[in-house]
């Protein structure tokens, strides 16, 4: 077959006798390169037609990605094979040309692989989503392992991709050989010059191993309630109840102190202060805690306790715990006790709300005395006429 291939090469060959031989050999290339880029394109077609299993999804999908890529690499050693025949250039131009298309052909590789890799990464990711289950602390920790060694392993292949495909041209591997020589030198400069970088990608290969944090976990991060809605290679997307985001470094959340409200279980206990006069009766007030707390359904019936943690010289406080299933649910379920438990007070013991009061107390011999001295005197005015001031002087105007 390779000899037919090669007869029909020369052949094809033979026709542009009249032209120079570079540019024959340029459009045989390019001939064979389209002939071999149509070859890939009606094998993928075929393969993305096969029938099959639900199963299959998958190998169907990454061969759909992988289609442009495929057409490609099928062009490249096409022209690779037919390079050697149909070459008209010099040795050294026919050498250039088949470096070119190594190069493009390492990198097409490189490409397909991280295609190919993050498809089936976030299959499995998909998988793991679609279970019906509220709090899986093992589904969020693969999702944080899986995310986060993703991206690691996607800067991996790409720096060794594009390494593979530098050290194929002589220049750059003897630059590359030379560098090594070097390597004390160039690991210092390099090292202080990408010292973030390498700080986060090493904290995130940390995040991935010992997890502090995982997707969905919710932190407090300078007093926001946030979620954990992204974890990059050297930075993490947190998102705030009110939709702003915070893009925080991946290091922050090994070098710094913060609180993960999710790390072990999103069950949470909320808590609710009440300011209450002395005079309410606490074991009424207990009773119809009791009776609101059933009538929430954001409690999951866990715990429930009603205290008096403190007091001062006008109320006393009472404090009621309550818990919920997450902390978005506790803080709605703390806000229900709020209303009802008012309502409540306000209808059936009203005597139980905070008030002011003053005592009426008739001054002493003494604070009588002293207020008759501040007193002044009285003005002599008469019941009728003109007012002439004190001692019968008329008022000057």
């Amino acid at each position: 077959m390779t000899q037919h291939f090669v007869s029909a090469l020369f052949t094809i060959r033979s026709y542009f006798f009249w032209l120079p031989p570079a540019l024959v050999s340029v459009l045989m290339l390019a001939l064979v390169g389209g002939l071999a880029f149509y070859a890939g394109n009606v094998v993928t077609s075929v393969l993305l037609r096969i029938p099959g299993p639900k199963s299959a999804d998958l190998l169907r999908k990454i061969v759909g990605a992988l289609r442009r890529p495929t057409r490609i690499i099928t062009a490249l050693v096409g022209m690779m094979t037919a390079l050697p025949t149909v070459s008209g250039f010099s040795e050294s131009s026919a050498e250039n040309v088949g470096l070119f298309f190594q190069f493009v052909l390492v990198l097409t590789l490189g490409y397909g692989v991280i295609i190919a890799f993050r498809l089936m990464t976030e299959a499995y990711l998909t998988r793991l989503s679609s279970r019906e289950q509220t709090d899986d602390i093992t589904i969020r920790t693969h999702q944080t392992q899986i995310r986060v060694l993703r991206r690691l392993i996607e800067i991996l292949v790409g720096i060794v991709t594009v390494a593979s495909a530098l050290m194929l041209f002589p220049s750059v591997k003897q630059y590359g050989v030379s560098l090594f020589a070097s390597a004390g030198a160039a690991s210092l400069v390099v090292g202080l010059s990408a010292r973030g970088l390498l700080t986060n990608l090493i904290a995130g290969v940390q995040i991935a191993i010992t997890q502090p944090i995982r997707m969905e976990d919710l932190v407090i991060i300078n007093g926001d309630w946030c979620w954990v809605e992204e974890i990059n290679a050297t930075y993490v997307v947190l998102r705030v109840w009110d939709w702003r985001r915070h893009i925080v470094p991946i290091s922050y959340f090994l070098e710094n102190q913060f609180e993960n409200w999710t790390h072990n279980s999103a069950a949470i206990i909320g808590v609710v202060f009440l300011w209450l006069d002395y005079e309410a009766p606490m074991d009424r007030i207990r009773s119809m805690l009791g009776e609101v707390i059933k009538t929430c359904p954001l409690w999951d019936g866990k715990v429930f306790d009603v205290q008096v943690a403190d007091c001062n010289d006008k109320t006393m406080s009472i404090r009621i715990i309550a818990s919920a299933r997450n902390a978005l649910q506790s803080w709605d379920l703390r806000c229900d006790i709020r209303e009802k438990i008012i309502a409540r007070i306000k209808e059936d013991c009203p005597e139980a709300l905070p008030r002011m009061r003053y005592t009426m107390m008739p001054p002493s011999p003494m604070e009588e005395a002293v207020m008759d001295t501040m007193m002044a005197p009285p003005i002599g005015r008469p019941p009728s006429g003109s007012y002439t001031g004190p001692k019968g002087q008329s008022a000057g105007l």
